[in-house]
């Protein structure tokens, strides 16, 4: 599963959770204090793992074609941006490396060529990329781009949350897609992020509490679009 937030989504980088300290008292009262703190620890640590069970194990799942290849779950537009990328490389892009590679080798020894050595990186750069982008669309299952009113967050829904645990009146909006149109910066989050999955099936003015690296944050539903 890809995780969006430790990649993409820096808004939440700055949450912090932080035990409420202890102040004055004797040892016993310290030692109160260190207990207390491993229990809450513990409790956390278990409801993270309880929230990686629910929202991550079971929706991978779903996730696989009968053939076990992951599917792409992607609108027409971004299956119409792969397959031009696709074409432009195989088309365009492969043969101007090739042209490269060929005026490289010209020059003569290879071994002290920095020219042919980057030719051939770019050269498995781009296959590489021709391969991603064929397994892709391959196994594209096309989504409705169409934004439509819905009772429960689907893929294409937006979802407008209170941040409950920052207590931040401004909403967070995003849009839930799959994870190769996934473009945090401009509110569009995987349906395979901790966020996203959390929010997948839920209706408007559920609660959800979501497990991001910074920890634990809990947001409220307020509006789907």
């Amino acid at each position: 599963m890809n995780n969006l937030f430790v990649q993409q989504d820096d808004s939440f980088r700055d949450n912090s959770f932080n035990l409420v300290g202890f102040s004055g008292g004797d040892d016993d009262d310290d030692g109160q204090a260190v207990k207390a703190e491993e229990y809450v620890d513990e409790e956390d640590e278990k409801a993270e793992m309880d929230l990686r069970e629910q929202y991550e194990v079971d929706y991978d799942e779903e996730m696989i074609n009968e053939d076990g290849k992951k599917v792409t779950l992607i609108t027409k537009e971004g299956l119409d941006k792969l397959k031009e990328e696709a074409k432009y490389l195989k088309e365009t892009k492969r043969k101007e490396v090739a042209a490269r590679i060929k005026e490289a080798i010209s020059y003569g020894d290879l071994s002290e060529n920095s020219e042919y050595e980057e030719a051939k990186n770019e050269q498995a750069f781009v296959e590489g990329r021709i391969l991603e982008l064929d397994e892709k669309i391959k196994n594209a299952k096309l989504i409705s781009g169409r934004k439509k009113v819905t009772k429960t967050v689907q893929l294409g829904t937006t979802v407008h949350l209170k941040n409950l645990t920052k207590g931040k009146d401004d909403l967070e909006v995003y849009t839930i897609v799959g994870s190769t149109e996934a473009d945090p910066f401009a509110g569009n989050i995987s349906n395979e992020s901790p966020i996203g999955s959390a929010l997948l099936d839920k209706e408007k003015g559920d609660k959800v509490k979501v497990v991001i690296p910074a920890g634990t944050v809990e947001y409220q539903i307020v509006k789907l679009d």
